[in-house]
Parts: structure tokens; sequence; C-alpha cells
């Protein structure tokens, strides 16, 4: 139930979860099943009430309001200059209050790099399909998962799927790529719908699927809403305490166990003005090294995509029905008919997707094609600038900084084109609008450089390894702490092949099941 701590300002329990995003509140729940363990979820931002958050359509025009932090990376060398907005959630269900809603396991490759990370098999592929079962509810049509009865809705689209996306689905298939049920089977390369976190319509977040009404009712739950962790106050190898800051007054918490489920920015963030990090950046934010880690905030990845590869239309686009970019059609680079784990992707957006330095023509009058990379090698970081919560976190995702990268982005570009021109798209496409005419290297790198955004999937900066340097280790334990653990997206050592929701829910609820094993 929501409610306070008690009037003195502290509370006491079993376990401290702090951040109610989509770990989080999966955690809540899962954890909170046993009646004497005592659970507090600590969340930043208040409940959801936007009832834009819940419009699939709706999802673009979220970011910058209230509940997003909207978070702003270092001038970027690999992408012209520019600086890129991160939408991250500050509301009770996270991010996945504000994303896409796109939901794909991955490729069991990208699980198989887990393992080799971190020496644990709990983090293959194999190991990892009950979790998955466990999560989603079985879809309203085949995508290639096994849902067995969970409570967030993976849903294949098919009626309402427009039909530019058919017709881009078309194309790939004539250029060889398979026709799949879903990107949940195992197998990523090929063209397909998008599977996503839709029921009946509406959005299904990750709160409205583990925090309902009956899990919030439990007497061994509270949720502290509107309160930031500032710090964990150590003992020894021991959380000793978390002190919370709420709008009014401060709380302590003390808890036998504290889970961080912050985020890849936050929590990290969370550890550093704790005197737990690299003392580089410490000595400079003006904090003492309590426990010296230097790779927390370091290997900090995301996935970048091209917007984009802008069509004029032959006839008016309908709206979307869904939430406009439908479909995903992952590849290796330079063959559409090869198989194995895929290394790009082009999307369709049934809307003019564009980066902020192109004007976008009127909505139904284009389309784009979306264009980029599944396993970036280009590493970023991390860093605090202060002590206190309004410090501001230094975000250097060091984008397109390999010739890896780049050489690829450019084939994804090329790929993109080559379905983009195929007689299949030929009753929608007018004229190409963007890129202009490419006769070089050097312009395309260019184009590139203006074009891509963020597709909101940073992770990476608590990585999980069997290493020395490794942040956390295979059970998701901070190596210094014996009672700490980070369950989020910051513990992944590389990313998965596409968007990382799935992902970060899976990384929970294995976690949930090793707590009440």
């Amino acid at each position: 139930m929501t409610r306070a701590p008690d009037r003195e300002r502290r509370w006491k329990g079993d376990v401290a979860i702090v951040g109610g995003g989509s770990a989080g509140v999966l955690l809540a729940a899962r954890l909170s099943e046993e009646p004497g363990r005592r659970v507090l979820l600590i969340e930043a931002g208040e409940e959801p009430t936007d009832p834009d958050i819940w419009v699939p359509a709706a999802w673009p025009a979220l970011q910058g309001r209230s509940y997003d932090r909207d978070y702003r990376t270092e001038p970027q060398q690999g992408t012209a200059g520019r600086i890129h907005h991160w939408a991250r959630g500050k509301v009770v269900g996270g991010s996945s209050c504000l994303h896409a809603m796109g939901y794909m396991r991955g490729h069991p490759a990208d699980y198989q790099a887990w393992v080799d990370a971190s020496g644990d098999a709990r983090w293959g592929w194999d190991a990892l399909l009950p979790a998955f079962e466990a999560i989603e509810e079985p879809p309203s049509g085949s995508d290639g998962g096994h849902g067995k009865g969970g409570p967030m809705p993976v849903h294949l689209p098919s009626d309402e799927v427009s039909p530019v996306a058919r017709a881009f689905i078309e194309a790939g298939a004539a250029l060889g790529l398979p026709r799949l049920e879903g990107h949940n089977g195992g197998q990523m390369i090929g063209v397909t719908p998008n599977s996503l976190n839709i029921r009946n319509g509406r959005r299904v977040t990750a709160a409205d699927a583990w925090l309902t009404p009956a899990v919030r009712a439990r007497d061994n739950l509270t949720i502290l809403t509107g309160s930031q962790a500032r710090r964990v106050i150590l003992d020894g190898r021991q959380a000793r305490s978390i002190e919370v800051i709420g709008h009014k007054s401060a709380v302590e918490v003390f808890a036998d166990q504290v889970i961080l489920c912050a985020g890849a920015l936050e929590s990290p963030a969370l550890l550093m003005r704790s005197g737990i990090g690299p003392r580089d950046v410490l000595d400079a934010a003006g904090v003492g090294c309590l426990i010296e880690m230097p790779q927390i905030g370091r290997n900090l990845q995301d996935h970048l995509l091209g917007a984009g590869n802008l069509y004029a239309a032959r006839r008016p686009v309908p709206p979307s029905r869904l939430q406009h970019s439908e479909s995903m059609a992952y590849l290796r680079a330079g063959d559409f008919t090869a198989t194995g784990q895929p290394d790009i992707v082009v999307g369709c957006g049934v809307a003019p997707i564009v980066s902020e330095r192109f004007q976008a023509p009127a909505a139904g009058t284009a389309y784009s094609l979306l264009f980029g990379i599944t396993h970036p090698t280009s590493r970023g970081s991390l860093r605090i600038s202060g002590p206190e919560l309004g410090d501001r976190l230094i975000i250097d995702p060091a984008y397109l900084q390999t010739d890896r990268d780049r050489a690829l982005f450019r084939r994804a570009l090329e790929a993109a084109r080559t379905i983009g021109h195929h007689d299949g798209l030929a009753d929608w496409r007018g004229h190409e609008l963007l890129p202009a005419k490419l006769n070089s290297t050097a312009k395309i790198d260019s184009f590139i450089a203006e074009a891509v955004i963020t597709h909101h999937h940073p992770c990476g900066t608590c990585r999980m390894g069997k290493d020395a340097d490794a942040v956390v280790d295979g059970d998701l334990r901070l190596k210094a702490l014996d009672n700490l653990f980070v369950v989020d997206a910051s513990i992944m050592p590389s990313l998965t092949a596409g968007p990382i929701h799935a992902a970060v829910l899976v990384i929970a609820e294995t976690f949930a099941r090793t707590m009440k094993a």
C-alpha cells in the first residue's frame, strides 16, 4: 500500500528497493508475495495520472513532460557536436510509461555474451526462457514466444498494422528476409510487425502489470513516492541504511537487503554519491571515496537509430493505429539472406520521423525508414558533478567512436535505401527526400551524424562480470558489499539486439526467483 514511514521518519524492514521503474515494480510485487517479508519501494516520482500515457500513438509527445527526467548528454563528436535528450521516467512504472512499447527478447547469442562475461549459466537464453514465460501474457497471436500467463501483454498486431508497414514487410521478404511470427522465438533476422506491450488498444506499463490493486493492498508492501535516495550509508561491508529525501523531510531507511533498480543512470550515480566509484570522479565531485570501484559509470552503451531515410508519399499515409514505428527488420549487413545474430536493423516509421537537424514534412505526407546497428562497440561513461541530488549527471555515450560502428551504420543506411526503393513500396513511394545525393564516405558519415537519435536503451554502467573490475557478480551483488544488489539495465554487460525492456524485466524476474529459492 502507498503510505509514509512512521512519524519518526525512519523505516525498517527486510528489503528496500530504490527505483519504481520496470525492474523495481516487478521486484516489489514478487518479493512481497511472502507475507513475512517487509518490502519498501522508493520512487522519486509520483503515481502516473496523465491520460496520454496509455494512448500508444501519443508516446513521442510524452517526452519533456513533468515525469520525464529529460537528461542531456555532453556534445557528441560522433554526431556533429549535438546534445541528445535522454527521456527517463520519473514516475511509478518508470520509463515503461514513456517508451515505444516494443517488446523483443533478443537473440540467444546476446545472452551467451552475458554467460561468457559472468561465468554464470543462469543468464543464458535457455535458462532464461522460464522467466520470460512467467513475465509474458500469452499473446493474442503467435509472436514466436510462449508466454504462460504472466501479467505483461505481448501483443502481435495484425489488422491494426499500417498498409505502409505491410508494404515494408513485403519488400523485405522479397529481398530474402524470412517472415517471422514476431521477434521473440529466438530468430531475430527477418521481417514482422513489432510485438508491443499493449492490451485492448492501451499501453500497459510495468506498474499496471505488477502493481495491481491486490498487490498494493498487501500489508507488507510500502510504496514511498516523491522520494529520492540521496546516498547509501555504509558500515564496513554492509549497506547500513539509505538516506531518502522527500518533498518536505528526510527518511532514513534500514533494510537487511538494499536493491538498486534506479536504472543505468541513477543507480551508478547513487553509488557515486555514496562514496563508491572511481576515485578520480569522486574527488572531482567533492565526494570522499570510501570504496574505489573504477568501473562504476563506465561501459555506457545505447542504441542509435538514423532518422531517417525519408520518403514523400504518393498518397496520404493513414495515421498509425499503434505507435508509429510498426515493424523492425533485423539482418546481417550486406546480405538479406544471411542467418544468425543480426548486426543491423531497419525500421518502418509510418510517420515522418527525423532528427532535430531536419524539417519534418506534415503528417500523412511522408514516411521514414529508420536504420541502426544492434551491437555498438563504442563505450561511454557517466559521472556525477557533485554530491547532491540536484548536481547534474555528466553523460557521455561516446556515440560512433569506433570504425566498426561507423562502417556498420553505412551498411544500415544502405539496407534502408535498398528496402525503400524496392518495388514492394512502389505504391507508396513518391520520391526520396532524405538523404540528399551522397557521393563519398565523408558525406555519408556526415548525414548519419546529423540523422541519428537515441533509441532510449542506456545500459551497462554497473556491468556484471567474473573479472576483478566488474561491478556486480552473477548474483547481481555489488562486489564490495554483502547486502547491496543492482537489478536493472546498468548490469547488462552488452546490449541485446532490440529494445531492452524485455531484458530488464527478465533480469528482475530472474533475481526474484533467486531470492525466493
